[in-house]
């Protein structure tokens, strides 16, 4: 079984919801994912997260789109695959 991305705690929203998108990737082997969809995922205290998957990646590819990422936003969301 693949483990969960480390997410340390007091990570950005950012790299929490960057973290539950490598989870559900390596878990499905794709980010197809569902607008409705929400992943839990857990950071280095126990403290669980609910994200919003389906509409984070909808969001991301949409800021995409109009150029509102960051350069390392767009770099980070391409190599985990949220703009293919």
């Amino acid at each position: 079984m693949l483990t969960a991305p480390a997410v340390p705690a007091g990570a950005s929203r950012w790299e929490i919801n960057l973290a539950a998108a490598r989870q559900f990737k390596n878990r499905e082997g794709h980010l197809h994912v569902p607008r409705g969809h929400t992943e839990a995922i857990t950071d280095t205290d126990g403290c669980e997260h609910h994200i919003r998957l389906g509409v984070f990646r909808s969001n991301t590819r949409s800021q995409h789109k109009k150029q509102k990422l960051s350069p390392d936003q767009s770099r980070e969301a391409h190599e985990v695959g949220l703009l293919n």
